[in-house]
């Protein structure tokens, strides 16, 4: 088996509670030992013109065998070797927040231009690969689809459920995230919602218009995400566009039932092992948190659904579907 050597170009890296670099940690932990690796994080933050040009130059001489570009600096590709260089997209959201010249700017620099200069593009979704095709004239079989992994520090860690008062878990509170539409859901429930992520003023209103038990927590370590997770009865993910969904797996690891949204890529995700609702439909979601909370079987059910789902998304599954593409592009690019 060949060695071959890989360097990942990250982002200059920032607070956040799980980046790109911790899940290709993961990954990276768990390659094959003929998979050399080594990371190279951005000098420059990546906006401005002058940063950019400063991380796209700043690359060319740290370039390997194999270039896994991982995301969120999709430019850098622009002066690096094409047949050694791969590219990580984690789904298109930018582009659906934008409009008009700025779409346009964003969609030539961020995608147009990137997909033409690397070898081949890996996304985390079925999903995020039809997006990209809409938007981009490629050869469907330059992308392929590789999901995110789950975090091998999550631990299956049953808990008796708080049929009187239950703590549900909301995971964010970006306007993706839904929750304008779950706290009407839970109003007048003997219920306590946790929040993960910094409460907007309108949001605060809005709790305290329905008046929600509430507490809001963000800006945590990992492990402490983990914690809330482990203290949750409930998750609630309906969001209205996801990429991939990762707090589908991480509740499903944790044996915590879940409800996610029906949409873009959480489905695929998710697969039976999860409540799937209508992010725009109070009612709906209404009606499986209390099914959830009511129904022992079907929730015990979820949970047992959950544990076998998880099992697509380990480390090593991914780490070695990764290790194949880099194995892959070594070959053709020795017989070219």
């Amino acid at each position: 088996m060949k060695n071959i050597d890989v360097v990942y170009f990250f982002r200059k890296p920032f607070t956040d509670y799980f980046s790109i670099e911790e899940l290709f940690g993961f990954i990276q932990k768990s390659l094959p030992k003929n998979i050399k690796y080594s990371n190279y994080y951005m000098k420059k933050v990546s906006n401005g013109l002058l940063n950019r040009l400063f991380n796209t130059w700043d690359v060319i001489s740290k370039q390997k065998q194999i270039n896994h570009i991982t995301g969120d600096v999709h430019y850098i590709s622009f002066l690096i070797k094409k047949e050694r260089t791969l590219l990580t997209i984690h789904d298109l959201v930018a582009l659906s927040r934008s409009t008009g010249i700025k779409r346009a700017i964003l969609k030539l620099i961020w995608y147009t231009i990137p997909a033409k200069r690397v070898k081949y593009i890996t996304v985390i979704s079925e999903f995020t690969k039809k997006e990209l095709l809409k938007e981009l004239d490629i050869d469907p079989k330059k992308v392929i689809v590789i999901h995110d992994c789950l975090s091998p520090i999550i631990k299956f860690k049953p808990k008796v459920f708080n049929k009187a008062k239950p703590n549900i878990l909301q995971m964010g509170t970006a306007h993706n995230k839904n929750l304008e539409n779950i706290i009407p859901a839970i109003k007048d429930l003997n219920v306590k919602l946790t929040i993960l992520g910094n409460l907007q003023e309108h949001q605060k209103v809005l709790l305290a218009n329905s008046n929600v038990d509430y507490e809001n927590v963000f800006n945590l370590d990992y492990e402490d995400v983990i914690k809330q997770y482990e203290n949750a009865d409930l998750v609630t993910f309906a969001s209205s566009y996801e990429g991939f969904g990762l707090p589908i797996i991480e509740a499903n690891g944790i044996g915590r039932p879940v409800i996610a949204g029906n949409n873009t890529s959480m489905p695929e995700v998710a697969g039976d092992a999860a409540v799937l609702v209508d992010p725009a439909n109070v009612e709906e979601i209404r009606a499986s948190i209390i099914k959830i909370i009511d129904d022992d079987e079907f929730r015990n059910d979820l949970i047992s659904k959950g544990k076998e789902n998880v099992k697509r998304f380990l480390p090593i599954f991914i780490a070695n579907k990764y290790a194949e593409l880099y194995e892959r592009m070594v070959d053709e690019y020795n017989t070219n």
